[in-house]
């Protein structure tokens, strides 16, 4: 499988944000700014009732959004295949971050699905959604 190194030209994107809601954006801005490293590219308070963080990796035309509303009920809960998988080709960088998350209070757990046995560490962020931290090169 060859990965595509442009945008098709019907679909001329510039950047992508995966944005998701959660009841804990304190807690989610320390797992993944403190816990994985990962860079606070912005964010806002009370903008629309919304409160929110950006994090991701500048100039790779991606990144995470989560957003917190005011007064808003409850989120459903996750499932267990509710993946963010992270290709990280590095054991050591993996082990590294498994026990910062570990010193943080966040324990890997077992993967659902069988395909990340053996070549990655699953560990679930505040709300409960998993990282899966691959020790492999991902698609090529």
């Amino acid at each position: 499988m060859t990965q595509a190194s442009t945008w098709p030209e019907r679909l001329p994107v510039v950047q992508v944000r995966l944005a998701r809601p959660t009841r804990n954006l304190s807690a989610i801005r320390r797992f993944y700014c403190v816990g994985l490293g990962l860079p606070e590219l912005g964010g806002f308070q009370s903008h629309g009732g919304y409160s929110g963080v950006i994090i991701g990796l500048p100039g790779m035309g991606y990144h995470l959004e989560f957003t917190e509303k005011e007064a808003d009920a409850p989120l459903p809960p996750p499932h267990t295949d509710d993946l963010l998988v992270l290709y990280i080709p590095n054991r050591e960088a993996i082990g590294r971050l498994v026990v910062k998350l570990g010193a943080m209070g966040y324990r890997p757990v077992p993967p659902d699905n069988p395909y990340w046995q053996n070549k990655s560490v699953t560990v679930p962020d505040p709300d409960g959604r998993r990282v899966v931290l691959a020790e492999t090169e991902g698609l090529r």
